[in-house]
């Protein structure tokens, strides 16, 4: 028998979370031999649902996911006008 874990993500950076959406889930969707379940749903904030057999995996997948939207986040930042 093998136990499934999840991980919920929500993300509101105001203005600049449709521009994070845009770049991350770029990644997710491109990577179809990811070893976890991961789906993004952009509203007013950003879902991320990360789904997996192996913990290991949803813990990898989850820094990733973290990491990338923190790069999204400061190179949006980083170009202020």
């Amino acid at each position: 028998m093998t136990s499934s874990f999840n991980a919920k993500i929500i993300i509101d950076a105001k203005e600049k979370t449709k521009a994070i959406f845009d770049s991350v889930n770029t990644d997710n969707e491109y990577y179809p031999e990811n070893p976890t379940k991961t789906k993004m749903t952009l509203n007013d904030k950003i879902e991320i649902s990360i789904e997996s057999d192996h913990i290991p995996h949803l813990r990898a997948n989850l820094n990733s996911t973290l990491r990338l939207v923190q790069a999204s986040y400061d190179s949006i930042e980083s170009v202020k006008i």
